[in-house]
């Protein structure tokens, strides 16, 4: 099928900055997020946004190709709302915040899944999530300090592994309904918080 076929490396592709293009890839992760990584084809794809299914094609030459864009932009995304987070006057809770996003929860827990039947998805994946926990440690050393947080005890690697965990069991969790004990773990992340960075706002 052609959705999974290679293309002719000779082809001009459209252009990355292309309305079209990222129309297609908003499609795309609209379905990813919806139904799952098997919904997301050339033709569903084009049907979501409206355009020719061979559009899909013009700009990326396979499906493969297709799910790297995503990646890709979902990481160069996700480092510029980081840097916001980490800069931010209360990083502790803007960092939790971020990581507790929903769609971004079931976006990352999507591609994981193709990337186990997409060698090429899950190095990219690797390479960004190792980019980006790299950064947070970096900041998150300084802000741990700041707040008189010894990193011998609490390693800012250690942490954020845990915060990463956490935000994504409770989405997973919440999208199958499960959710004992959800309210109890939100309130002791809320009490931890607010003992460093104070209680939390509606502004």
């Amino acid at each position: 099928m052609r959705d999974s076929g290679t293309m002719s490396t000779t082809r001009r592709l459209g252009a990355e900055d292309s309305a079209t293009r990222a129309a297609l890839l908003d499609a795309a992760r609209q379905l990813l997020l919806e139904e799952g990584y098997a919904a997301v084809t050339s033709r569903r794809v084009a049907a979501r946004a409206g355009l020719k299914p061979q559009l899909v094609h013009y700009y990326f030459r396979t499906m493969d190709d297709l799910f790297l864009a995503l990646v890709r932009r979902g990481g160069e995304q996700y480092l510029e709302r980081q840097a916001r987070a980490l800069a931010s006057p209360r990083p502790l809770r803007a960092l939790w915040e971020l990581s507790s996003d929903p769609a971004g929860a079931r976006l990352t827990t999507e591609l994981a899944a193709l990337a186990n039947h997409r060698k090429a998805i899950r190095a990219e994946l690797a390479a960004y999530a190792g980019r980006i926990r790299r950064l947070q440690a970096e900041a998150l050393a300084g802000v741990l300090a700041g707040y008189g947080i010894d990193a011998e005890v609490v390693p800012p690697e250690a942490l954020l592994v845990l915060v990463t965990a956490l935000s994504q069991i409770l989405v997973l969790e919440d999208t199958l309904g499960a959710t004992t004990g959800h309210a109890e773990m939100r309130a002791l992340v809320e009490r931890c918080l607010a003992h460093y960075e104070g209680p939390a706002t509606n502004g």
